[in-house]
């Protein structure tokens, strides 16, 4: 079932022809996180004139990032993107479930962004609490419940790993097992990228450099799509 806001079209419908391909996305915001990481951004601030614009003439983002909460993982500077160029959704651990997901189809079939990417982080809390089995309270638990899949395929594909070693293949995994989420989720994201309308991409932020290192599509996105 799609969403249906107004004022929105279908993913069936034309993209702008102004539109950037997936690949072309992609290429920005690698180039973004090069300007970034020299410190001569393109976009330092967020000034009258762009807020006033996007308000009047709306958000164009060319690309969805679902990414973790943490403070240091600022998605826009890190791309050195603009005020509207970016769909952001975060969340504790980026991991992806109803709201998250329905935030991303929202960004594919009506914001028309032809790229998805699941950003994780280095030294991310959440992993390491799911990692360490660390006893939390409130709702945190529930959360550890999202992680802990990726961790115990971490420590099974990686028996001599342990401590931060064992955490870094968690995180990577982290964001494989939200790519999958996504599919299995998403019947209209699954067949958009089954169909080449959109590509999903993992990608991990280094913490302490600031360098986005991409993970690329799923190794195992044909099946997880339904190709075969």
């Amino acid at each position: 079932m799609s969403l249906a806001f107004p004022g929105t079209s279908s993913l069936a419908a034309d993209k702008p022809a102004t539109a950037p391909t997936a690949d072309e996305a992609l290429t920005q915001l690698k180039e973004g996180n090069s300007r970034y990481l020299r410190g001569v951004q393109k976009y330092p601030k967020i000034d009258p004139v762009r807020r006033s614009r996007t308000a009047d003439e709306g958000q164009k983002p060319i690309a969805t990032v679902l990414g973790c909460a943490d403070a240091r993982v600022p998605v826009e500077t890190a791309f050195d993107k603009a005020f509207g160029e970016v769909f952001v959704i975060r969340v504790a651990g980026n991991v992806c479930q109803m709201a998250e997901l329905a935030s991303i189809e929202y960004g594919v079939n009506y914001l028309k962004t032809p790229l998805v990417v699941i950003l994780g982080h280095t030294q991310c809390g959440a992993v390491a609490a799911a990692v360490s089995e660390a006893s939390l309270s409130g709702s945190l638990p529930k959360l550890m419940d999202e992680i802990r899949p990726a961790v115990q395929k971490a420590r099974q594909a990686n028996p001599e790993l342990s401590g931060d070693q064992l955490t870094n293949e968690a995180i990577k995994q982290n964001v494989w097992k939200s790519i999958e989420d996504v599919f299995a989720g998403s019947p209209i994201i699954a067949r958009a990228c089954k169909e080449h309308k959109v590509k999903i991409v993992g990608a991990i932020r280094d913490i302490k450099t600031g360098k986005i290192s991409w993970l690329g599509e799923h190794p195992d996105q044909t099946r997880l799509t339904g190709t075969r």
